[in-house]
C-alpha cells in the first residue's frame, strides 16, 4: 500500500485545478494586461480566481494579492510593511519587530535580514503546547513595535495561535502596529475569516490545498501599505509586479473554492481520523507521546517514540510504502527547532515523526500506518538487543 501522510509539505493536486490549469493553458492564453479579447478572457480568470481566494477568507477581492507561494507572500508582508513610513495616515516611529521562535523560515529569514539593517526583532518562545500565548504577546508589544508577525497554525505541531487576542491587544492599546499571520496552514482548513482573526495581512498557498505550486496569496487589508518589493508594470495593484501566472491562479482559484465549499465535512473527518491514528498508536505503542494538548489543527499529528531515531522510523516506514516526515519540509530532514522551542527532551525530539492529513487520506491507510510502525519499532528493538548480545559476547 502506499500511503501518503505528508500533507503538511505538499497535497496532491486535485482534479477540479488540473482541469482549470489544462482548460487556461488551452484556450485562455492571453495576457490579462492586453486590452484585445484574448487578455480580457484571461483578466476574467484572473478576476474570477481572486473572487474565490476572497470569499474563501472573508475578504473583499481588491484586498488580494497574487505571488509566487507562501515563501513570497510572508516576505511581501515583512519587508514591504519595514520599508514603507506610515499605517492608515499615521507616520511610523520605531524598528521594533515581535515574532516567534516557531515560525517558518520565510518569516525567520527575513526578519533576520531586517535585524542586520538595523531593527530590533523580539522572538517570542512558545509554551509546551507549543503555542505562543496572548500574554506573551502583550509583554512583548512596544509603542514602537511596526510589525508582528506570529503563525496561526504550526506547519510542524499543528498547534494554533490566538491570533484574534493579538489583534485585540494592539487594538486596545491603539497602536498603529501592522499584524500579519502566516496562515498556510490553516486556509481552508480551520475555520476563520480575516475578520475573525483581526490580522492585517495573511499569507496563504495553493499546494497545501490541493492546488498547483509556485502560486499563493497575500491578503491586505484596506489602508495597510507596502512598499512592494518587485517593480515593473504595476500588476496585482502596483504591489506585485510580473505577468499573472493564469494557469496557477486558475487552479489556486479553483482548489480553494472547492476546499471552502468542504471545509466542514472535510474537517471533521480529519478529526475522526486523528482521533483514530490516536487511539490505535496509544494501544500498539503506549511508549509514544503525542505533542500536543487540544485546540490543534486536526490534519497535523506530531508523535514520538522516544529511544528511537525518526530518520531510522522513516525509513522503515517508507519500504512499507508510507511518507511520513519529522520536521517541515524546507529543513530537509534537520532537527527541528520547533521542538527545541518547546523545550522538549532529545529523546522526544529525536524521535518524532509528523503525520499531516489531508482529504484523502483514510482509516485502510491510518490502520497499516500503525502496524508498520509498530512492526518497525519492533524490529528495531530487536536489532538494539542483537547488537548488544553481540557486545556482550565479545567481552565474554
Amino acid at each position: 500500500m502506499k500511503v501518503y501522510f505528508d500533507n503538511a509539505a505538499t497535497t496532491k493536486v486535485r482534479e477540479e485545478a488540473i482541469d482549470a490549469m489544462v482548460r487556461v493553458m488551452r484556450d485562455d492564453y492571453g495576457n490579462p494586461s492586453s486590452t484585445h479579447y484574448a487578455g480580457r478572457y484571461a483578466a476574467t480568470v484572473l478576476s474570477g480566481a481572486r473572487g474565490k481566494i476572497a470569499a474563501a477568507l472573508g475578504a473583499m477581492p481588491d484586498e488580494i494579492v497574487f505571488t509566487s507561494g507562501g515563501t513570497e507572500s510572508d516576505n511581501l508582508a515583512i519587508l514591504g510593511c519595514a520599508g514603507t513610513a506610515s499605517h492608515n495616515g499615521k507616520p511610523r516611529s520605531g524598528k521594533h519587530i515581535i515574532t516567534s521562535g516557531i515560525e517558518h523560515d520565510a518569516v525567520l529569514e527575513a526578519t533576520k535580514h531586517l535585524e542586520g539593517l538595523g531593527w530590533d526583532v523580539t522572538y517570542l518562545l512558545p509554551d509546551s503546547s507549543g503555542r505562543v500565548s496572548a500574554d506573551s504577546f502583550s509583554g512583548a508589544l512596544r509603542d514602537d513595535t511596526v510589525l508582528a508577525s506570529i503563525m496561526l497554525v504550526n506547519n510542524e505541531t499543528g498547534a494554533v495561535n490566538p491570533v484574534n487576542e493579538y489583534a485585540r491587544e494592539i487594538k486596545r492599546r491603539r497602536l498603529s502596529t501592522i499584524l500579519h499571520t502566516d496562515a498556510v496552514q490553516g486556509f481552508c482548513k480551520i475555520p476563520f475569516t480575516v475578520d475573525t482573526l483581526g490580522a492585517d495581512l495573511v499569507s496563504v498557498s495553493a499546494h497545501k490545498i490541493h492546488g498547483p505550486k509556485g502560486i499563493g496569496a497575500l491578503y491586505i487589508k484596506k489602508g495597510a501599505k507596502l512598499q512592494p518589493m518587485l517593480h515593473g508594470g504595476g500588476q496585482e495593484q502596483g504591489k506585485r509586479a510580473g505577468t499573472e501566472a493564469i494557469p496557477a491562479i486558475a487552479g489556486f482559484g479553483e482548489a480553494a473554492y472547492c476546499a471552502n465549499l468542504e471545509r466542514e465535512t472535510t474537517y471533521e473527518a480529519a478529526r475522526a481520523l486523528e482521533r483514530h491514528i490516536f487511539d490505535l498508536v496509544s494501544r500498539e505503542l503506549p511508549d509514544a507521546v503525542f505533542l500536543r494538548v487540544g485546540g490543534e489543527s486536526p490534519y497535523i499529528i506530531n508523535l514520538s517514540l522516544p529511544g528511537y531515531k525518526s530518520e531510522v522510523l522513516m525509513n522503515a516506514l517508507e519500504a512499507d510504502g508510507i511518507c511520513v516526515s519529522n520536521s517541515a519540509a524546507c529543513k530537509k530532514g534537520a532537527r527541528s527547532r520547533v521542538l527545541e522551542a518547546m523545550g522538549l527532551s532529545d529523546d522526544i525530539i529525536d524521535g518524532a515523526l509528523r503525520v499531516s492529513l489531508s482529504r484523502y487520506n483514510t482509516r485502510e491507510e491510518a490502520e497499516y500506518f500503525v502496524k508498520a510502525l509498530e512492526k518497525a519499532a519492533s524490529r528495531l528493538v530487536k536489532i538494539k538487543r542483537n547488537k548488544a548480545d553481540g557486545v556482550n559476547a565479545e567481552k565474554r
